[in-house]
């Protein structure tokens, strides 16, 4: 994990060119009554079924055999087995990824890649309402591990292709279907990471539609907003350590490595990083305003205006910590190890602290921020085991949000497009290295309580999944169209 990739430069020297004019209408009625079933739904949730009950945990479970049961579908859909591999080391025989071929008409043009992970974070039965691996149904919601993380969009992209497969659809761009393995577990095994590094010919893409991004609610069920994410926060830990001979507790020293850590810690946690805004956050600020309160709405674009507006900034961070993790780099402790016995001095005292970094800031620089702000020249400050992936910023053009928006209106009318940036990772943070931009792009909405993915019960509303499927099917044809 967190190897180091080839980067390009922060504007990406290809231009997607994508004819906003073709895309097709959308004529699906989304109003008060019950919606009509899209077409294959029945085929669709059959698919979805078999692969959320296929375990994918890293523990017990086979990525390799759910992408074995995937390409099985594709091939009794039409697809020659030819055109699909499925790819894994050695030494990770389960962790077994399937890419697809799906050709277009026109060969010369690069293809567009859907990328979703099959593996799926762990979940214990007791602990669980009900069987993680059994999909149940219950009052408009489907319950599983995996059920919304992320097999509902690798549900629907294989659903994509099976379904052009029966129709022999043939687009003018070609398709490639990407579901890897690793993206929970990447310090053991990723799977976008090993087919870059040894397979990059099958990786090669126009660009790449993720997971990153959902749509949002409110309390009725009405459509809100639909998020495209564009760009990641990089994730980087930083060991802090400080030592001391020790000795014992009844003869206390002017040093105690614990006490000089907790001094250094207060004095981060009293520090913030500048804002700083890229195109993308500058979006989805003015975007937010146009739905927010007036008086949050004006910290939004006092904060756009003047990025050192502090006053503004400090109260959207206390409306909502995430809106501070878009607009500047954060850092903080999440570990702390210290002394060896409780009747003894310290020796030792340890910190992990975590740090989300925004694009396009070095990470020396962040540790040389760490070290000003710590003030201790006993306390060392080292990167952690694994190094951070910096990526530029996919542009958001206009040739990539005009079919979006089209599509969206027609299904969601109400609901506007957000560009948004992940403070969180996902696998497109290697791809963006690479030079691929992707987006984080899935059209499932839900509420502001969420879809508990990594926790208990994981769930996904029923109408959102199969909405999601429409969606994404409709913005597929729309970008292989040119």
């Amino acid at each position: 994990m967190m190897l180091s990739l080839p980067r390009t430069s922060r504007r990406l020297r290809s231009v997607m060119v994508l004819a906003v004019a073709a895309v097709t209408p959308v004529t699906i009625a989304m109003g008060a009554s019950t919606p009509k079933p899209y077409p294959g739904e029945a085929a669709f949730r059959g698919l979805y079924r078999e692969l959320v009950e296929t375990n994918t945990t890293l523990s017990v479970g086979s990525c390799t055999a759910a992408a074995e049961k995937m390409a099985a579908r594709l091939q009794r859909a039409g697809m020659p087995a030819a055109s699909m591999q499925i790819l894994a080391p050695a030494e990770f025989p389960k962790s077994g990824s399937l890419i697809a071929s799906y050709p277009g008409r026109d060969a010369k043009l690069e293809p567009i890649m859907l990328l979703a992970h099959i593996d799926v974070v762990e979940a214990r039965r007791e602990d669980w309402v009900r069987d993680p691996f059994t999909l149940v149904e219950e009052d408009g919601f489907f319950y599983a591990r995996g059920a919304s993380d992320d097999k509902a969009m690798a549900s629907i992209f294989t659903d994509l292709l099976v379904r052009w497969s029966e129709q022999q659809y043939r687009p003018q761009r070609g398709v490639t279907l990407a579901l890897t393995c690793g993206e929970e577990t990447s310090e053991h095994f990723n799977g976008v990471l090993w087919l870059l590094q040894n397979h990059p010919a099958l990786m090669q893409a126009k660009f790449v539609l993720n997971e990153g991004a959902g749509g949002l609610l409110d309390a009725s069920g009405k459509h809100l907003s639909l998020d495209v994410q564009a760009g990641e926060k990089v994730y980087q830990d930083f060991r802090l350590e400080v030592t001391h001979p020790g000795g014992h507790s009844s003869r206390p020293t002017r040093e105690n490595p614990i006490s000089r850590m907790a001094a250094a810690l207060t004095r981060l946690a009293a520090y913030q990083f500048p804002v700083s805004l890229n195109d993308t956050t500058r979006a989805y600020f003015l975007a937010q305003a146009e739905m927010a309160s007036p008086d949050v709405a004006a910290d939004m674009r006092a904060v756009v205006t003047d990025p050192t507006n502090d006053e503004a900034a400090q109260r959207l961070w206390t409306a909502n910590p995430s809106w501070n993790g878009m607009l500047r780099t954060t850092c903080v402790a999440t570990q702390f190890d210290g002394g060896h016995a409780p009747n003894a001095l310290p020796q030792r005292a340890k910190v992990n602290v975590n740090c989300r970094i925004l694009p396009g800031v070095p990470m020396e620089q962040v540790r040389a921020d760490l070290i000003r702000v710590i003030a201790d020249d006993a306390i060392s400050v080292h990167f952690g085991d694994e190094m951070g992936l910096p990526a530029p910023v996919p542009p958001l053009t206009a040739e990539m949000l005009d079919p979006i928006r089209t599509i969206a209106k027609a299904l969601w009318p109400d609901a506007r497009v957000v560009p948004t940036m992940a403070t969180g990772a996902t696998d497109g943070r290697f791809l963006n290295a690479a030079g691929t931009p992707t987006y984080g792009i899935s059209g499932v909405f839900a509420d502001a309580a969420g879809s508990g993915a990594h926790g208990l019960n994981e769930r996904i509303r029923v109408q959102s999944l199969l909405d999601a499927r429409q969606f994404l099917h409709e913005l597929v044809k729309s970008y292989t169209r040119h």
